[in-house]
């Protein structure tokens, strides 16, 4: 069988087992062992085919039997057990994916984790860090790519971090190992491991990708954890540890955040840093590079003005709160920076970022503690671990001049943030957000940025709603948390995720407006501006008078073209907000859409009258005016517009028009010839958009057959 073969044919079985279609697992199993050729993979199904088959023979002579679904859980776990044997022993001989081609490297010694631990204590014992670190990615890839664990297996894994003459760099790695080794194939032995982690780690570090680990293999296997009643018990266990409720909030908020990646990074390579290099002529005039040789003195105030007032300056500010929020606003900065020997070890991409590091010998220690900069480097919050390591390896290729000058000018802001940090009233909670955040994004880089990241599945295309995965329902149904969940899908704009959990919500809550508002603008948002309606207006029922809810009911009408109804609504807004001018121009758009002109005219001219430096009343006033045969008064405006404000396409066309109803010929050329030239000279665009115009025009004594004979003359004329 060929690759591609033999993965097809194991999708099909897990498809199968997954929607309960034994009998279809079971012959798609077979056509996969007959390309093995293993006679004991055959001897296992034949063994689960005879159970399966007693098992229906019972049930349908109604035989009560209390081990029933007992048999039948095991049956399926089995079936499932025994396609990621067969898949694995066909693919380890052939696959170029990493993962095999680390398990045939392996192959050639036994995998025995009681020799490895015995050489890691060595290793501490007589201070030898690079063998201990050496020992240690071959544990990582020990565990990466075994096969199912047996208790004897778990047992000695649970030693290793048990000993506490390991650093913890030990527990760490083990986790993030079993982590990427259950997503190769799922084992229940190693998913028992990170729950026992979780529970009795005593590293905060290890603990979170504990908890990370569960939560994606949990997702990963939603339909087949269920059948472990193990797996449920734990998770209840761990549920009763202090705060489980709010780590599961916090990793479900950080993985939302790494959501904004792409956006932050594709924002900073197409906008940020565009402008600065525009900006870097006016900044370098301005700037006095001796300024920061004393990092006490303050910031320049021609450089502040420098971006004072741009969309630069706003956008700055933005990345400045998302950076404080936790975002990977760092991402774009090192995707070229993980070139360095280092990462050529997989191990070494999960590295927590410690001082005792051997890669760190190759400096002197005048480098390491005086200037105190690798120090400064591990309490960065912003900076994950493996972003760490190549801001590191990246700074030691700087002359030692600008080396110093940078570290010195990082030290005093990390220290700013240290202390901020401390006068945080939790601190363990912040603790643990910032541990989270930064393995998360040291993943991110993993299934990003690692040369060979093709050969995994990249779980960041996941929409990791772990909400959502009915083993976790009990620990997040209660509408406080999804309350806050919805609430964080919202704020970054994930309308679909947030209508989910609206939706859900509404339905225990019937009598919550707010629930409903949301509801509806999730679904406004998405596009679904009916089903936006009816929430909206369930909403009004439940609680009148909402300015903000009765604009939406009125956007919402005009928009599904029914202006007689949002006309009702802008003037219940009128009521409640007599001086908002922004309802006066809707309630004349309203009347402009029901070709009610002369009332339309009476809003617009209200509006500039009250607002007469905004103009924004001038377009409309002009196009009803053209409209009502104010021919006079439409040219005024026009004229007034092309003056004095930015004149665009359709205020040339409209102008044109104008005139050409006024007789005034030449003038209606010369404005057409503007609309063209507008729009670079596109004939078609102004073309279709003049042809919409027809019927007013008409309307206006233009007679039809003069209209082509117009664009005719235009065409010669634009030629």
């Amino acid at each position: 069988m060929t690759l591609q073969e033999i993965n097809q044919a194991y999708n099909r079985i897990a498809g199968s087992l997954d929607n309960k279609e034994v009998k279809s697992a079971f012959d798609s199993l077979q056509s996969l062992i007959s390309g093995s050729r293993e006679y004991a993979f055959q001897e296992k199904l034949d063994e689960l085919q005879d159970t399966y088959k007693q098992m229906l023979r019972y049930r349908i002579e109604g035989v009560k039997d209390p081990m029933q679904e007992d048999i039948y859980r095991n049956i399926l776990t089995s079936t499932y057990e025994l396609a990621d044997q067969i898949r694995h022993s066909l693919l380890t001989p052939t696959s170029s994916l990493s993962f095999y081609n680390c398990r045939r490297n392996l192959s050639v010694q036994e995998i025995n984790f009681e020799k490895t631990h015995k050489q890691l204590a060595s290793c501490c014992r007589t201070g030898d860090v690079v063998k201990y670190e050496e020992t240690i990615n071959l544990l990582f890839n020990q565990i990466w790519v075994s096969g199912f664990f047996t208790s004897e297996d778990s047992a000695a894994i649970k030693k290793i971090w048990n000993n506490q003459l390991l650093p913890f760099t030990a527990q760490c790695q083990i986790i993030s190992a079993l982590t990427l080794g259950l997503q190769a194939s799922f084992d229940k032995e190693k998913l028992l491991l990170l729950f026992d982690a979780a529970r009795m780690c005593a590293g905060e570090e290890a603990r979170i990708r504990a908890f990370i680990g569960i939560l994606i293999t949990l997702y990963l296997y939603r339909k087949r954890t269920a059948l472990y009643p193990k797996i449920a018990n734990c998770l209840a266990m761990l549920a009763e540890e202090t705060g489980f409720t709010q780590i599961l909030q916090m990793i479900t908020f950080r993985f939302i955040l790494s959501r904004e990646t792409e956006k932050i990074t594709r924002k900073l390579q197409e906008e940020i840093i565009p402008e600065m290099i525009r900006l870097r002529p006016e900044i370098h005039s301005k700037i006095n590079p001796e300024q920061f040789v004393d990092p006490t003195d303050d910031k320049n105030p021609e450089w502040q003005s420098i971006f004072s007032g741009t969309s630069l300056e706003k956008t700055m500010e933005e990345f400045s709160e998302l950076q404080q929020e936790g975002a990977d606003v760092m991402h774009s900065t090192f995707i070229h920076l993980k070139h360095f020997p280092f990462f050529r070890k997989m191990s070494n991409w999960f590295m927590p970022f410690t001082l005792k590091n051997s890669v760190f010998d190759a400096h002197s220690d005048k480098e390491k503690h005086e200037t105190g900069f690798l120090r400064t480097l591990s309490l960065m919050p912003f900076l994950c671990n493996s972003d760490k390591y190549s801001f590191y390896f990246s700074t030691m290729q700087l002359p030692e001049e600008a080396r110093r000058m940078m570290t010195e000018q990082i030290k005093h802001q990390v220290l700013e943030m240290v202390e901020q940090n401390q006068g945080e009233t939790n601190r363990k909670e912040a603790e643990f957000a910032t541990i989270c955040g930064q393995y998360i994004q040291d993943l991110y880089r993993f299934f990003k940025l690692h040369p060979a990241h093709h050969d995994f599945d990249d779980i960041f295309i996941w929409p990791l709603d772990f909400h959502n995965l009915t083993i976790l329902q009990p620990y997040l149904s209660d509408a406080e948390s999804l309350t806050g969940i919805a609430e964080y899908y919202l704020r970054k704009n994930y309308f679909d995720d947030a209508l989910t959990i609206y939706t859900h919500l509404a339905r225990t809550q019937k009598e919550n407006p707010m629930l409903f508002q949301k509801t509806g603008y999730c679904l406004q948002m998405s596009g679904d501006l009916q089903g936006a309606l009816e929430a909206y207006l369930h909403a009004d029922l439940l609680q009148a008078g909402s300015k903000w809810l009765i604009r939406r009911i009125a956007g919402c009408y005009r928009s599904l073209k029914q202006p007689a109804m949002a006309l009702t609504y802008y003037r219940r807004y009128e009521k409640l907000d007599p001086g908002s001018l922004s309802a006066q121009m809707n309630i004349g758009n309203c009347y402009l859409e029901q070709k009610d002109y002369n009332e339309a005219l009476k809003c617009y001219f209200k509006v500039d009258y009250l607002d007469a430096q905004s103009h924004r009343a001038w377009r409309p006033i002009a196009w009803c005016s053209f409209l009502t045969g104010r021919y006079d008064q439409a040219r005024n405006y026009y004229r007034k517009i092309i003056r004095e404000d930015t004149p665009t396409l359709h205020d040339f066309l409209n102008a044109g028009h104008t005139e050409w109803a006024l007789q005034n010929t030449r003038k209606a050329i010369d404005f057409y010839l503007q609309a063209i030239h507008r729009e670079e000279d596109n004939f078609h665009k102004f073309r279709v958009e003049f042809l919409k115009d027809i019927p007013d025009l008409i309307v206006a004594g233009i007679r039809e057959k003069e209209v082509p004979l117009m664009l005719d003359q235009l065409m010669y004329l634009v030629q």
